[in-house]
């Protein structure tokens, strides 16, 4: 009996997929905006200094490699809630928060779909439209009724409007996942106002929400990035929270992220995270050690601190600089207004506008790859070959 024969090909990941094919791609000025990865001058990514010094104090230092425990690395889960909420946070003074470890920001989305769905049955959850496709097969494969919510409009804009009126009808106490800073994929970020405005509807539709903050530091700044998260933990008496190291701390590879959970009383929080260990211990046991500690290192030392902000600051001053260039790179095509957009987005990501069929064209005249939808990774755009960019964007925009 040959027991496989039913099993079907899965069609391959899109920006993989994309991958290959830029691997494959012999044009030595080709451009690769597809992956979303931080790139430096060089077209690298880089391993931060910081990271570094980190990495060799623990090889000095380390004295095992046992298991770190259900929640994992309680110094780093302590760090990282403090760095997303703040060390003046009123939910850690009442001692009503608290970080599980998790196999980077996609563990941590897991783990709190298994929550959702075994400890709140019946809850839906919401999603942007557009959003990173990957929440979309996550929460779909705990069995969850996956619904959505507009955020951008096929004419490439932000609708805040039809977002507020799909929020103002999400059934009562279901569960409403919310970009806190950097959208992936479209750049586009809700202003503080808007975010005001989401926190009443939240509060009258009584929503969980869940907010997934994969980027924090590389929008406006770490304390700017995490303004909408902090103003909902405390405005609510419960709220999720997921984390990533992979973008600010260069952690891609060592999987390194948090499900942070403020609960409406410590009691509640202790019965919240024994179901979250629970869980996690049929998913992976106990996290992965390496980036934890890394991390734990960096924001326990002042001078690895302060080294670690100044590399991420200048990383998200790069991406800036970046947008704003192949802006005025468009210029002489007439095209800097078309594309204004791309300066004023946040992040790494970019819904740039292209169609689908620019995009393909893109590929094949001038060997620039990103996804089909039009995003680009804007970070991996190099500064010395921007106006060839845009060369390719106004050739492949002709009428």
């Amino acid at each position: 009996m040959k027991h496989f024969s039913p099993i079907l090909r899965v069609p391959g990941d899109p920006i993989l997929s994309l991958m290959e094919a830029y691997q494959l791609d012999s044009n030595p000025a080709k451009l690769d905006l597809g992956v979303g990865v931080y790139r430096d001058a060089n077209g690298q990514t880089p391993i931060p200094s910081a990271v570094k010094l980190a990495e060799q104090r623990l090889v000095e230092t380390e004295t095992t490699k046992g298991y770190i425990g259900g929640h994992g690395d309680a110094l780093f889960c302590s760090h990282v809630t403090r760095l997303v909420l703040g060390d003046q946070s009123p939910v850690l003074a009442d001692e009503r928060v608290a970080a599980t470890q998790t196999p980077g920001g996609t563990g941590a989305l897991r783990l709190a779909a298994d929550f959702i769905k075994q400890c709140l049955p019946g809850r839906g959850i919401w999603l942007s439209d557009p959003t990173w496709p990957i929440h979309e097969s996550i929460f779909a494969s705990a069995g969850l009724a996956v619904n959505h919510y507009p955020y951008v409009d096929a004419d490439n804009r932000l609708n805040v409007d039809a977002m507020l009126a799909a929020l103002s009808h999400v059934p009562r106490g279901d569960v409403v996942l919310l970009h806190a800073c950097c959208h992936n994929p479209t750049g586009f970020d809700l202003s503080q106002a808007d975010w005001l405005q989401v926190l009443e509807l939240v509060k009258a539709r009584d929503l969980l929400p869940l907010i997934d903050i994969a980027y924090q530091g590389f929008g406006d700044g770490l304390e700017a990035d995490a303004w909408s998260v902090r103003l909902f933990c405390e405005a609510l008496p419960e709220v999720l929270i997921t984390s990533s190291c992979s973008k600010n701390f260069g952690l891609y590879r060592e999987r390194t992220g948090a499900l942070i959970v403020c609960a409406h009383s410590s009691s509640k929080l202790t019965d919240v995270r024994s179901q979250l260990a629970f869980i996690a211990r049929n998913l992976w046991s106990t996290p992965p050690a390496h980036g934890a500690a890394v991390v734990a290192t960096i924001l326990d030392d002042q001078a690895l601190r302060k080294l670690w902000t100044d590399e991420l600051e200048g990383m998200r001053q790069r991406i800036a600089s970046l947008r704003c260039a192949l802006v005025d790179a468009l210029k002489p095509y007439d095209l800097a207004e078309r594309f204004g957009h791309i300066a004023r987005q946040r992040g790494m990501f970019s819904y740039t506008g292209l169609t689908r069929e620019q995009v393909e064209r893109l590929r094949e005249r001038h060997s620039v790859y990103m996804v089909g939808s039009g995003r680009a990774n804007a970070a991996g755009i190099d500064a010395r070959r921007v106006d060839q960019l845009a060369q390719a964007i106004a050739d492949v925009c002709k009428v």
